[in-house]
């Protein structure tokens, strides 16, 4: 991914919480078939000397778990908020003509190495954790125990798990702080009214604080 010095995003924490808020990651993979992409939510785990392990699981009946052997190099791509930035939002633009248009955006690249984890234990585990974190939004959350045991017991043997040990993150955030801050706080109103609420507040945090966040 290119990315010039001013898009880029070195914080761990921060990579960490991007993923953490969107965690449907692409999974991409080179394997016999060639390249393939499967789209999945991951758990991300930071241990204390700060690896970082993203898990995940897959249905047995997916490819990606046969084609892809375990220490394969591989890719997982986390996408944030994305908006069209049009040059009538630059109001250098009225005055010089000198602005293009633009795509803005936040991402983070997972590199890392996979491991085929086909064991019932490792994938109850991620199941679980996987639900807790996404059903405590709802009213009742969904608890895995609230279906038959048996039932739970055949669904978990249809999906096999994933695991990526993460050897390098990168960010990258495009909000337009290369422009100048009337220039970057106008397309963050813009982004705003577009309905992209993350993009353009992040946007407007650069334009205060200077940095991508």
């Amino acid at each position: 991914m290119y990315i010039p010095e001013h898009f880029s995003v070195e914080d761990p924490a921060a990579l960490h919480a991007l993923v953490r808020a969107h965690p449907l990651g692409a999974l991409v993979t080179h394997g016999a078939g060639g390249l393939d992409a499967n789209h999945i939510p991951f758990e991300l785990e930071v241990a204390a000397d700060g690896q970082a392990t993203l898990l995940a699981h897959v249905a047995r009946k997916n490819p990606v778990w046969r084609d892809a052997r375990d220490g394969d190099e591989v890719l997982v791509v986390f996408r944030a908020d994305d908006a069209y930035i049009s040059p009538n939002w630059y109001p250098s633009k009225h005055e010089f003509h000198q602005q293009v248009p633009t795509w803005n955006y936040l991402v983070v690249h997972a590199h890392g190495r996979i491991r085929i984890r086909d064991d019932e234990k490792f994938v109850r585990g991620v199941v679980a954790r996987l639900t807790r974190a996404h059903e405590k939004s709802q009213p009742k959350p969904w608890k895995m125990t609230d279906s038959a045991p048996e039932y739970i017991d055949a669904m978990l043997r249809e999906i096999v798990g994933v695991q990526v040990d993460v050897t390098r993150l990168v960010g990258k955030a495009k909000l337009s702080q290369n422009k100048d801050r009337r220039d970057l706080e106008s397309a963050a109103r813009g982004v705003l009214a577009a309905g992209a609420v993350e993009l353009g507040e992040r946007m407007m945090a650069c334009a205060r604080d200077g940095k991508p966040g």
